[in-house]
């Protein structure tokens, strides 16, 4: 998903093959980035990013919302707020001649609110909104009934 086309999500801190499980000979795993933030590094990193968001749309002159040159804490969230989806609308839109309009009722459709009502910030899935762009449906749910083969009585199971 890194064509115009497409909305992009946070940094990912791992490689590009993460491998989640802490491994004690490499000391690698899943996590953020351990740079500090006056580390030359992610001060690089950053405005490379933002170099390349103007690059891919340089008529798009508002400030560039931090969690497109950023990654979450752990690293491994993919999740961008409403500012930051709102600041790709433009480009996606062009790169698929679509109206701004579907793009924005496709954000609206793709956005969570916050957790419990209160916590948090709303959040847009960029996997599920780039799919939706695609016009890829999500498969549907099957729910399977039996019995469970060693006596534990009946059982439900819910597949996508």
């Amino acid at each position: 998903f890194s064509e115009p086309r497409y909305f992009w999500s946070r940094l990912s801190a791992t490689g590009p093959v993460p491998y989640t499980a802490f491994n004690g000979e490499t000391l690698t795993g899943s996590s953020g980035s351990n740079y500090g933030p006056l580390n030359p590094a992610l001060i690089e990193a950053a405005k490379g990013r933002i170099d390349a968001l103007h690059a891919a749309d340089p008529e798009q002159t508002s400030p560039v919302p931090v969690d497109l040159i950023t990654a979450s804490g752990s690293g491994l969230d993919p999740h961008i707020s409403l500012a930051a989806a709102e600041y790709q609308v433009a480009r996606v839109a062009a790169a698929r001649k679509m109206p701004v309009k579907e793009i924005i009722e496709l954000i609206r459709q793709h956005t969570s609110g916050r957790q419990l009502g209160v916590l948090g910030e709303p959040g847009v899935n960029v996997l599920q909104l780039n799919q939706a762009l695609d016009g890829v449906k999500p498969e549907k749910r099957v729910t399977r009934e039996g019995i469970h083969p060693f006596g534990f009585g009946r059982f439900q199971r819910t597949v996508e």
